[in-house]
């Protein structure tokens, strides 16, 4: 090809590309899992953990997020198989569904003794079959704290060992209804896995739609660039959202100016995301005061966005 056909052909992709009403390079989702129209971003959607929201019990703390328009809730994966009576006997009803499942499983998949890689297969399974019962987005995992020894050594062939296994845990995944979800943490929880990035391309190798990954502001504070480029680097694969302030990873609104999202709320309402942005904090103040303060300092930020 000399200079004038290649100029002609990319003036002619460049023409189609700019006639066209969306770009399909750019579509985060497949058709039909939550993808905005063009130009319009979906809500916000706000979820808690199970003792984020004041209360005594789980139905006042149910009772507190309906009133306040918080339609998620994320509980914990241990024991998650013997709760789902309850839980589904305590959402009844009522405006909230299970966002995502916050780990609970025990062992973990990179361990290099074989009884504790089976030990994390068998219950994350568990957790997994609770979770599509539930209609969870999925369930949250990290592949190995740092606390977690002997691990395996951060190799390429650890690499394709994590895709292989992750391929066999989405599958089952999708078979129950659910999504197994890769959370990547700040280097002084987790060596192995800290940017979206690096989730997403794990996503994406395995070949899974059961495989997806998720963004924590507090993580992302101490590992990422930018917000935006981390959130978009997810793209189609990012199924979760964890907020909390980003100094000391309290309640949001709580670190004062620190405390800023805007640029990652921008992209979620660019790539039209459609799951849940959810509470992982403590508190340090009153949690009657501190809540809805978040509440108020997160939709404004989300508005300006």
């Amino acid at each position: 090809m000399d200079r004038r056909d290649f100029l002609q052909k990319t003036l002619v992709g460049a023409a189609v590309a700019a006639a066209a009403p969306w770009n399909l390079l750019a579509r985060p989702y497949p058709q039909g899992e939550g993808l905005g129209k063009p130009g319009e971003s979906n809500p916000l959607r706000l979820s808690f953990q199970e003792n984020t929201a004041p209360g005594e019990t789980l139905a006042e703390r149910l009772d507190y997020m309906e009133a306040h328009g918080v339609t998620g809730f994320e509980p914990g994966g241990k024991n998650l198989s013997a709760r789902v009576g309850e839980l589904k006997q305590a959402l009844r009803g009522r405006n909230i569904s299970v966002s995502a499942i916050c780990a609970g499983f025990s062992g973990f998949i990179l361990s290099e003794q074989p009884e504790v890689r089976a030990e994390f297969d068998r219950t994350m399974r568990e957790i997994i079959a609770a979770a599509g019962e539930l209609g969870s987005t999925g369930v949250i995992m990290v592949p190995a704290f740092n606390h977690q020894v002997p691990v395996m050594p951060h190799t390429p062939q650890t690499r394709d060992y994590l895709v292989e296994q992750l391929r066999k845990l989405g599958d089952y995944a999708r078979e129950q209804g659910t999504t197994v979800i890769l959370e990547p943490l700040n280097r002084k929880e987790a060596h192995y896995l800290r940017q979206v990035a690096d989730a997403a391309s794990i996503c994406r190798d395995t070949g899974s739609r059961g495989v997806c990954c998720m963004g924590d502001f507090w993580h992302m504070t101490a590992e990422e660039t930018s917000d935006y480029g981390a959130l978009w680097s997810g793209g189609r694969y990012l199924r979760h959202i964890h907020i909390a302030s980003r100094g000391t990873r309290q309640m949001p609104g709580e670190n004062g100016d620190k405390d800023n999202y805007v640029d990652g709320f921008r992209a979620l309402k660019e790539m039209a995301y459609p799951y849940y942005v959810s509470f992982e904090c403590g508190c340090a103040g009153d949690r009657t005061v501190s809540v809805p303060a978040a509440l108020e300092l997160i939709r404004e930020q989300w508005a300006k966005a």
